[in-house]
């Protein structure tokens, strides 16, 4: 056992050599059980949501995002997945997906600038998207817990 005050190892000296990647945290939104997707510049559906800033949490970096990419306010619910997308294997991302809850019952979805199209997708078109497998992972999670809570 360490002495008090003696550090158990120097301050840094493991992290200052781990790789370092963004964090992006996204949402499966769901409206009139339908989900919303993106259309990306890489031609790539994918969920709502983005970069987590430093004065922000997860939670409110997503409400945040998802309110700016959409003019959609919505509840979080539930971490769903976390996964490194490696994006054109050029670039690694660290992905945290969750759950969420439009708080209006019939939104006025209106997309931003950041994307190319928003689309509406039922559960069973999923699969044929071109999407990134993470993302894909990350709505049948939520499908699954869905079903399980009977919404």
């Amino acid at each position: 056992m360490p002495e008090r005050g003696v550090p158990i190892a120097a301050p840094g000296s493991s992290d200052s050599l781990a790789r370092h990647y963004p964090i992006s945290i996204k949402g499966v939104v769901e409206v009139g059980e339908k989900l919303v997707l993106l259309r990306n510049g890489r031609d790539e559906w994918e969920l709502p949501g983005g970069k987590l800033e430093e004065h922000e949490g997860p939670a409110e970096c997503l409400e945040r995002e998802i309110f700016e990419e959409l003019n959609l306010k919505v509840r979080i619910d539930s971490l769903l997945d976390v996964w490194v997308y490696d994006i054109l294997n050029s670039v690694k991302v660290f992905i945290v997906t969750y759950g969420t809850q439009p708080l209006d019952v019939n939104p006025r979805i209106r997309i931003s600038n950041e994307h190319s199209e928003v689309g509406v997708f039922g559960y069973d078109e999923i699969a044929g998207l071109n999407m990134p497998s993470g993302y894909k992972n990350s709505i049948a999670l939520f499908s699954k817990r869905r079903n399980e809570c009977g919404s």
